[in-house]
């Protein structure tokens, strides 16, 4: 084949891939336009699929019970606070400060045990640290049911029934194996270049962990502090069974709402409308660290 009949085949070629390429640009942006458009409208529908329930219970708050107890639902009817003023008048106040007491502090001594906890198992793993990384999560084999027994006859000999603080220290075994967990994913995720760096400048052990390794995983620990504490608001069988009335919580307190006569619910949601509030204000100021932290350890 002569120089010039290549020549002309490779014009042509060219020729025919401008011609062609101006269609593929149309249909590929066109693919991505209708595949985005779908996956847009599948997320909307089940973001309010999600969303709606929680939508109906703080609007049904503020109904009347006939208005909320009518087997057709209503969406033109008087709304007003009186439902609101009814917990409050049955002591939610009480409840309410039971359950942030339990929670701010079991989740404050689960942060500072499971801390160096994990720091030890990953970034200075100790010897056979996969034997202790089971021994943790088995504590979380056995349901909590199949322990109260032993747990109530305990509290009972001690005199720690119906006691704040004994709840708190219960929250704190059932939130540090799910913490050690997921705060060693985070610290392993930290360059051992840093760490020895440090140790070279002369860092010692809390040096280290508290002034170079915290700094890093301050979004995985946000994390991980945010979701003990929603666990530990919204645990409901040991704050019924080991409380009566001084340290009952807000869960055990929104079951006290249920009549039978059926006039409730109104006032139940106003009740439940107010126990969320608390975690939705957390999650809401700690979002940015948040989906930053459940993010650590997604990807080696």
């Amino acid at each position: 084949m002569s120089a010039a009949t290549m020549t002309r085949s490779s014009a042509t070629a060219t020729a025919t891939a401008k011609r062609r390429s101006p269609v593929m640009r149309r249909r590929k942006p066109l693919r991505r336009r209708i595949t985005g458009a779908v996956t847009t409208t599948i997320t909307w529908v089940l973001v309010l699929g999600f969303f709606f329930p929680v939508a109906w219970m703080v609007f049904t708050a503020f109904k009347s019970e006939a208005a909320a107890a009518t087997s057709t639902p209503t969406f033109i009817t008087e709304l007003s606070f009186d439902r609101f003023q009814d917990v409050f008048d049955r002591g939610f106040t009480a409840y309410l400060l039971n359950s942030m007491t339990a929670s701010v502090m079991s989740t404050l001594i689960v942060l500072l045990l499971a801390i160096p906890a994990a720091y030890g198992l990953s970034v200075r793993p100790l010897i056979r640290s996969t034997d202790a990384l089971f021994f943790f999560i088995s504590t979380k084999f056995m349901p909590i049911a199949a322990a109260i027994i032993p747990i109530y006859l305990l509290l009972q000999n001690f005199g720690a029934l119906d006691n704040i603080s004994a709840l708190s220290i219960l929250y704190v075994g059932m939130n540090l194996p799910l913490a050690v967990w997921m705060m060693r994913s985070f610290f392993s995720e930290v360059p051992l270049e840093i760490i020895e760096a440090a140790q070279i400048d002369g860092a010692g052990f809390w040096t280290e962990l508290v002034r170079v390794v915290l700094p890093i995983v301050a979004p995985g620990i946000a994390a991980a502090a945010l979701i003990c504490f929603i666990f530990a608001w919204n645990e409901y069988f040991l704050a019924t069974i080991l409380t009566s009335t001084t340290a009952r919580t807000t869960p055990p307190f929104l079951g006290s709402f249920v009549d039978g006569r059926g006039s409730f619910l109104a006032v139940l949601s106003a009740a439940a409308t107010l126990a969320v509030l608390p975690v939705v204000i957390a999650g809401w100021l700690a979002q940015k660290r948040l989906v930053r932290g459940l993010a650590m350890g997604a990807i080696k």
